[in-house]
C-alpha cells in the first residue's frame, strides 16, 4: 500500500484530513497537525484496510533553529493483513512543544511518550505518568536539544598513560588467575618486582 493510498483510505474516513506526503526511500511517510493526530491514529488503527495496530517506536527530532522546531515521529506497523510499515510525522513549534498523548490508541506508547519528554521537552497533553524516565528528577533542561548547554569542557584525549605501577599489575593478573581458579595469589619478593632497564 502506496502513501497515496493511505491518505485516500483516510480522507475518506476524515474528510477535513489535512495530510501531507513527505518523500522517503524506505516506506510511506505522512506529515499530520497535532490536532488530527488522534483522530488520524484512531483510523489508522481500526480501519479494516488499514489496521496499523502496533506501535513499534516513537521518537523525535530537534530542527533548530529551523520552525517547526521539532518533529514527532510514529513508526505503526500492521501485521493483520500482510507486513506494512507507515511513519507519521507531526510538527510542533519550538514555543509550544506539546500534543496529545496516544496512550490510549497504543498502549506501548506510555515510556516512549516519557523518553521523549525527559530528553526534548515535549510535553503529551493527557499523559497518564508523565514524569523524567532517564534523568534524575532535578535535572534541569533536556539532554537532546540542539541548544542544550555542553557541561563539560575537557580536552580531547587520543590516548593517555598507563596509571598503575608494575607490581600493582602483576598483583591484579594473579589475583585474577586466582578467581579461575588457579593457584592462590603470592606477595612478590623485592628481587621479582626490581624493573630493569638498559
Amino acid at each position: 500500500m502506496t502513501a497515496d493510498d493511505i491518505v485516500e483510505t483516510l480522507k475518506a474516513a476524515i474528510p477535513d484530513l489535512r495530510a501531507e506526503i513527505a518523500p522517503a526511500l524506505d516506506q510511506p511517510t505522512l506529515v499530520l497537525p497535532r490536532e488530527q493526530i488522534l483522530a488520524a491514529g484512531a483510523a489508522l488503527r481500526d480501519l479494516p484496510a488499514l489496521r496499523f495496530t502496533l506501535l513499534s517506536d516513537l521518537t523525535a527530532v530537534d530542527w533548530w533553529p529551523a520552525e517547526p522546531r521539532f518533529h514527532v515521529v510514529y513508526h505503526l506497523a500492521s501485521i493483520d493483513r500482510q507486513p506494512q510499515r507507515l511513519r507519521v510525522k507531526v510538527g510542533l513549534p519550538g514555543e509550544d512543544a506539546r500534543l496529545p498523548t496516544v496512550t490510549t490508541l497504543w498502549s506501548g506508547a506510555n515510556w516512549l511518550e516519557r523518553e521523549v519528554f525527559d530528553l526534548f521537552g515535549i510535553v503529551f497533553d493527557g499523559h497518564p505518568d508523565l514524569r523524567r524516565v532517564l534523568m534524575p528528577e532535578d535535572w534541569e533542561g533536556y539532554p537532546l536539544r540542539k541548544d542544550y548547554p555542553v557541561q563539560i569542557n575537557m580536552p580531547v584525549k587520543i590516548s593517555e598513560p598507563l596509571q598503575m605501577t608494575v607490581e600493582q599489575f602483576r598483583s591484579n593478573i594473579e589475583s585474577d588467575r586466582y578467581v579461575r581458579g588457579g593457584e592462590a595469589p603470592q606477595t612478590p619478593t623485592r628481587d621479582e618486582t626490581r624493573v630493569t632497564r638498559e
